[in-house]
């Protein structure tokens, strides 16, 4: 099988997964009890993209996890291709300390449901609820990452919790029937339950969840087509993974952990591209729980780290994922066997209608106004009972937008019908769905006019009336250079954004060029600062971070983070330390007029509500990166007037 790769950021083809588990076996790696925890290729060389050309020889370097299903143990196997040789093997320490192992296999949830079941402490706490063995048959025994709480009998073991949910029928939804109180922990390595915690007994919750034609009844008909033509085609082009759409210069890639990945992300100003984005990427997110239950008390899932978001990544469908002319990007990951695993139609990229762009109506004169449109480029992903989508939209005013789509199911316990509760909310009769926040973490490699770059946060400032202020009406903005690494946070009230900017060009103002920033502001982890979840998700506890490039730093949580006791990822970039000059010791790499990368951190806290049941409404969250002083005026006034009575 050939290897088929054309640029040295494309996501790994089936050709590159099949020979580097050949180069592994061949190493004697790999053996019956093995299996492929996750393979990602390693970031190139910034200076080696930077000389390569097409068709010049391809060099990648692939990272695997191989885990000894038999042991627990794990190995970090890095193949250089075309080569075909074993660069390097380094034994994954999980049991030593901060710990932290590989992200979950899909075979091991299987496992996880034939443990369960087969424990007699759970079938004994079943059988006290009342339920005999065609109930324990259909129940679902969710597999589930523990978090870190430091248990000894945790520590260095490769564990799993699991939650029981009925159901009624095998096509009935379980999230519907949670079996609250009873809280099973499991060594996957050894098969053995390792503790059962059966804290109280509540009624299952009888009415159904679910939302097919057959639950919901006669579709409405009220509703007319809305067709979306393109009768002369896309905008855009694809060769390979480069997109060209307008102005806009991009690869699509793909990992098994971050799922969608952009790279080389530049905008043509009519003087030729240029640099905006080196790689932009999801590359974490956390899920943390604020109920007190025993039950749930220990849940703040990383859907990236424990569970892998490009493994799960949906396979489209045309018509509801994505309407309109589109094409679509297979991915290729490795599956628990190191085989490869093909994900059709992972990826979707569309142009679509986005309402005004520009408008303006001078008296006596017609009014002039042009469409705004936009190129999407989405995946979604589903961990559990969540579904995410993640959509990059490019507009032709040069400005960038992330948008994440929560949606799914919301995780539920059970609790009496009517009662109140600080912290959960009930959803329908006897269901109570826990506060808890969606914290995702976008990572940008900026690389706006090339690789010197700086950040300004910039706040609206008042001014006191005096002097400075004769009439009372001022204000002013205030711009704070960031110099050294590390983490700041939003403000709405000051209307703060941070400002992206070139160290070595200018517009024909004199002014450096820039990208502007603008999140949300939405709450970050609202945890308690010595909670276990603010150890090992403390990138969740910033707006933002500005740290100088590595090379390796893709993960904000760290690369090992399920049972991770944390203090890995960010607070470690922003640690990590520089050239010092001759005789000198390092200090913290430089930020300003510097290679550096900004981390964002946005999304939603989530107080469930009756509408969020059976199925949840998209919940919208994102930021906007806009071109301030990139361009010296609208880079849209060429749009041809579209004006049509349809």
């Amino acid at each position: 099988m050939s290897l088929e790769v054309t640029h040295p950021t494309d996501g790994l083809t089936p050709g590159e997964i099949s020979r580097v588990r050949e180069v592994l076996d061949g190493a004697g790696l790999l053996g019956p009890t093995v299996r492929f925890a996750q393979q990602l290729l390693c970031e190139p060389p910034k200076d080696y993209l930077a000389a390569w050309r097409p068709g010049a020889p391809i060099e990648r370097r692939i990272s695997t996890i191989l885990l000894d299903t038999a042991t627990g143990r794990s190995t970090d196997a890095v193949v250089a291709l075309p080569a075909g040789t074993v660069e390097s093997t380094t034994a994954v320490p999980s049991d030593v300390a901060p710990y932290g192992q590989p992200p979950y296999l899909f075979e091991e949830y299987d496992r996880v449901d034939a443990i369960v079941k087969a424990d007699p402490q759970w079938r004994e706490s079943m059988a006290r609820r009342g339920f005999g063995e065609e109930t324990i048959a259909l129940a679902f025994c969710a597999p589930l990452a523990p978090g870190y709480f430091g248990r000894p009998d945790e520590i260095g073991r490769r564990a799993i919790r699991s939650l029981t949910f009925l159901r009624d029928t095998p096509d009935d939804s379980p999230w519907a029937h949670p079996v609250e109180g009873l809280v099973v922990t499991i060594d996957l390595t050894f098969g053995e339950v390792l503790r059962v915690v059966d804290e109280r007994i509540v009624d299952v919750p009888a009415e159904h969840g679910n939302y097919d034609a057959a639950a919901v009844g006669p579709a409405r008909t009220s509703l007319k087509p809305i067709e979306i033509t393109q009768p002369e085609g896309p905008s855009f082009t694809v060769d390979g993974s480069e997109v060209r759409w307008e102005n806009w210069t991009l690869r699509v890639g793909f990992s098994m952990r971050e799922g969608l990945v952009l790279n080389g992300i530049g905008f043509d100003d009519g003087t030729g591209t240029r640099p905006v984005l080196h790689r932009a990427s999801v590359p974490e997110m956390v899920v943390p729980y604020g109920d007190t239950t025993e039950t749930r008390y220990w849940i703040s899932y990383f859907d990236a780290g424990e569970y892998h978001l490009g493994k799960n990544a949906n396979s489209l469908a045309l018509g509801c994922d994505c309407v309109g002319l589109i094409h679509y990007f297979d991915a290729h990951l490795a599956g628990d066997d190191g085989n490869p695993v093909t994900i059709p139609q992972a990826v979707c990229m569309h142009e679509e209608d986005y309402g005004i762009l520009w408008k303006h109506t001078e008296p006596g004169r017609p009014s002039r106004s042009r469409r705004s449109r936009r190129l999407v480029i989405s995946y979604f992903a589903t961990i559990g009972n969540y579904d995410y989508g993640f959509f990059w939209y490019f507009y032709l005013d040069g400005t960038i937008q992330l948008e994440a789509k929560a949606t799914g199911i919301v995780f539920c316990g059970a609790e009496e019908p009517g009662t109140e509760h600080p912290h959960s909310a009930e959803i329908a009769p006897g269901l109570f769905a826990p506060v808890h926040q969606h914290l995702f973490c976008a990572r940008l490699d900026a690389a706006v006019d090339g690789g010197a770059n700086y950040v300004d946060e910039v706040d609206l400032v008042r001014i006191p009336t005096g002097p400075d202020n004769p009439h009372g009406n001022a204000f002013t903005y205030r711009k704070t250079r960031v110099t050294e690494p590390g983490g700041r946070m939003a403000d709405n009230l000051m209307g703060r954004t941070w400002h992206i900017g070139s160290a070595e060009r200018t517009n024909r103002l004199g002014k450096p060029t820039e990208y502007q920033l603008i999140p949300q502001g939405t709450p970050v982890l609202l945890a308690a600062d010595d909670a276990p979840v603010a150890a090992r998700a403390a990138f969740a506890t910033k707006h933002l971070w500005v740290t100088g490039y590595g090379r390796d730093e893709i993960f904000p949580a760290g690369i090992a983070v399920n049972q991770h006791s944390g203090g890995a990822g960010l607070p470690t970039y922003v640690a990590a330390p520089g050239e010092g000059s001759a005789g000198a010791a390092a200090g913290p790499r430089q930020v300003d007029g510097a290679d550096i990368v900004v981390w964002h951190v946005f999304g939603p806290t989530h107080i469930p509500r009756p509408e969020d049941w059976p199925v949840m409404p998209v919940d919208y969250s994102g930021f906007l990166l806009k071109p301030y002083g990139f361009l010296d005026r609208n880079p849209a006034l060429d749009l041809p007037d579209t004006s049509s009575p349809h």
